[in-house]
């Protein structure tokens, strides 16, 4: 009997040991991005370092058997120049070292994948972010023109503000269907007292890839304020072009269209970027058309390190502050940098 018990136990061990370490994993990732610029807004002139939207994360996958997995991605923000945390969430700066760039849990199998928590809307990685090449969107040679549909509400929110939230999300993503995914996601503002009036925010995205061919669309709204998109990129050899279209409606500053155009030529560690960004005028706000263009050389020392620098401009109307912060101010940038993927 005692036999029979001694077995039993292990027995009952081994398949819990066995549950523990089956098929699990957890990788901390992140980047470090850094650059010296020298500035121009409006008359003023300034060299300083810059952040580019470093990073540190930890993303980690479960397999749970029959084809279904448990995963999660904990992603926080930090200044690269001065060591402080920045606690980005999709543009906004909200200090500290916290997880809000990104904090979600997921289940994924044959169905998709269902995600809860908080994360960056799909509808701008299938567009804006897709075709900046050059320095993945980030820092000063960022998409100035890129806007998410805009919740002015009772906090009386400026134009230009960033409003669809990343937060209290739940979202799902289709099986890839030949090269086509979809995105879909409502972020759920929770009935506090101060926020008795939130806005419930929508997003919607769709990605096609075949081959050199890449194809996505974005759509989010929050409120009656919305903006659609659409992108394409295509490699063929060394040079790959693309770009997005997208129409905004809000409820103060009226409709825009917007466009960037953006190349790339590959030559051994080398790569020449090149993309322009026009902002037509706001249908409510005179004067408020601007352009941006941006030309970048890429050194790429190795698969996760590269040296860069490239310049950057934006030529603001007098309506329009993009990148400045004042009405009618341009903007410019020269820059040199490393960035060190891990």
């Amino acid at each position: 009997m005692q036999k029979a018990n001694r077995l039993l136990l292990a027995a009952v061990a081994l398949l819990g040991t066995s549950a523990v370490f089956a098929q699990s994993s957890v990788t901390l990732y992140g980047r470090v991005n850094t650059s010296v610029e020298r500035q121009k807004t409006g008359d003023t002139s300034v060299t300083r370092m810059v952040n580019n939207s470093s990073r540190i994360g930890f993303r980690g996958v479960e397999d749970l058997g029959g084809g279904l997995k448990a995963g999660f991605v904990l992603e926080s923000g930090f200044n690269s120049d001065d060591g402080a945390g920045s606690g980005w969430t999709h543009g906004d700066n909200k200090g500290g070292m916290t997880f809000a760039r990104q904090s979600e849990v997921n289940l994924s199998g044959g169905f998709g994948m269902l995600r809860l928590g908080n994360f960056t809307p799909e509808s701008y990685y299938a567009s804006a972010d897709y075709v900046s090449m050059h320095n993945h969107d980030t820092g000063t040679s960022s998409d100035a023109f890129y806007q998410d549909p805009v919740w002015f509400g009772r906090f009386n929110a400026p134009r230009g503000e960033t409003a669809l939230s990343t937060k209290n999300k739940l979202g799902y993503r289709t099986p890839s269907f030949g090269g086509f995914t979809v995105d879909a996601a409502v972020s759920m503002h929770e009935r506090e007292a101060t926020l008795a009036a939130a806005k419930y925010g929508y997003d919607l995205a769709a990605n096609y890839n075949i081959g050199a061919v890449q194809l996505g669309a974005g759509y989010s709204r929050v409120d009656s304020n919305w903006q659609a998109s659409l992108r394409g990129l295509y490699t063929l050899g060394q040079f790959t072009i693309g770009g997005y279209y997208q129409r905004n409606d809000e409820e103060r500053a009226g409709t825009r269209n917007n466009y960037r155009l953006a190349a790339m030529y590959a030559i051994g560690a080398s790569e020449i970027h090149a993309n322009v960004g026009r902002a037509a005028k706001w249908s409510n706000i005179p004067d408020s058309a601007a352009t941006q263009w941006t030309l970048g050389y890429n050194y790429n020392l190795s698969k996760r390190t590269k040296a860069y620098a490239f310049y950057t401009k934006v030529d603001n109307k007098a309506g329009a502050s993009y990148m400045s912060g004042v009405a009618g101010d341009n903007f410019s940038s020269f820059a040199v940098g490393v960035r060190h993927n891990f």
